[in-house]
């Protein structure tokens, strides 16, 4: 089974997507699959890493094929309400234009964690 599968069945294990968020990942990540040659020549990735500020020890590091980046936005919009009035749309317009290296970076204070989204 691949990494991106077990990471999926992980996230509904543990409640952070629903089963049927989930479904719709799988049958994303089914239909983006090709020769492994072929997907490794092109694939970027689309990566969040969460840091704890105090100590520096990352917390949540998400690693998904671009292919993915429209489910997973909105899933992760669900679970950022801090981010409310991040333009999720201008962040895909700018991967889709090419855009790649850390596209975000948000600090919480408060919570003190760092969120750091990138395309390689």
């Amino acid at each position: 089974m691949s990494e991106e599968r077990m990471r999926i069945l992980q996230m509904i294990g543990e409640g952070k997507i629903t089963a049927a968020e989930g479904a719709r990942l799988l049958e994303a990540l089914r239909g983006s699959q090709t020769t492994k040659r072929e997907t490794s020549e092109r694939t970027k990735w689309f990566r969040v890493r969460v840091t704890d500020m105090a100590t520096g020890r990352v917390k949540v590091n998400v690693n998904l094929p671009l292919s993915l980046v429209n489910v997973a936005t909105k899933m992760g919009a669900r679970f950022s309400p801090d981010l409310e009035g991040f333009d999720w749309e201008e962040m895909m317009k700018a991967i889709k234009e090419g855009a790649s290296g850390k596209l975000v970076e948000v600090e919480d204070q408060d919570g003190g964690e760092r969120v750091e989204v990138f395309v390689e």
